[in-house]
């Protein structure tokens, strides 16, 4: 008998599905409930207004973001930054952007294997994604120790890091096929990713990945408020 091998689409969630980061919105979640001191936000206050000004990077906030949730997730309770996670996840399920979540439910029912690959914490990914119906989120993991609080180690970075290699462990794990496949992302990160699949979409992409898209011939799709238009 032979087998078969199901299709597979992969989507980077924040800034593609999720219309904002999921680890900004758990980050200032985690200060809105005190879990999190009030200073936590000095660290990537400036990269924020300097973003919103124009005169800094988004990268750069979102480092800042990271660098904040580092400095100050030991120690948390993982029951704590879960009621959180579910509390968000309530909030803005449906803050999505309408092209990935139409495309979405077309694959669905195509019945591609939906993947979700993203920096964003795990934790927070899973209650997100579900219910958007992927089949698999990969996202980063964070150790626990004693009495299920973080211990500020995330675990097996290098490999989280990599979305190509993440692509290429899914599709031999889960019985998948490249022939027929789709990947969309939004930042340059995610070129290793795209250039896997036969059918890449760059999705509201920054300016780096819009060259490349360019250069390579790629699909390249803008939503703008109530406009979606084709580059």
């Amino acid at each position: 008998m032979v087998k078969k091998f199901r299709r597979v689409a992969i989507f980077d969630v924040d800034g593609t599905v999720f219309r904002s980061s999921l680890f900004i919105e758990l980050v200032e979640g985690l200060v809105e409930k005190k879990i999190f001191p009030k200073y936590a936000r000095t660290i990537y206050a400036e990269p924020l207004s300097h973003w919103r000004d124009r005169k800094g990077s988004y990268d750069d906030y979102i480092e800042a973001v990271v660098l904040s949730f580092m400095r100050y997730i030991k120690g948390v309770h993982y029951g704590k930054l879960m009621d959180v996670a579910r509390k968000i996840t309530a909030l803005h399920q449906n803050r999505v952007y309408r092209y990935t979540r139409d495309l979405l439910k077309e694959l669905k029912k195509r019945d591609y294997y939906l993947l979700a690959i993203s920096q964003s914490p795990k934790a927070i990914l899973d209650p997100f994604c579900k219910e958007l119906g992927f089949n698999k989120i990969y996202g980063r993991i964070y150790e626990l120790g004693p009495g299920d609080r973080f211990t500020g180690t995330i675990l097996e970075l290098d490999k989280i890091a990599n979305k190509a290699n993440i692509v290429r462990r899914a599709v031999e794990k889960e019985n998948l096929t490249l022939s027929g496949s789709i990947a969309v992302g939004d930042t340059d990160g995610d070129i290793p990713m795209l250039e896997l699949v036969e059918r890449p979409i760059c999705f509201n992409p920054n300016e780096k990945l819009y060259r490349h898209a360019k250069r390579m011939g790629w699909e390249v799709v803008v939503e703008r408020k109530d406009v979606i238009y084709k580059l």
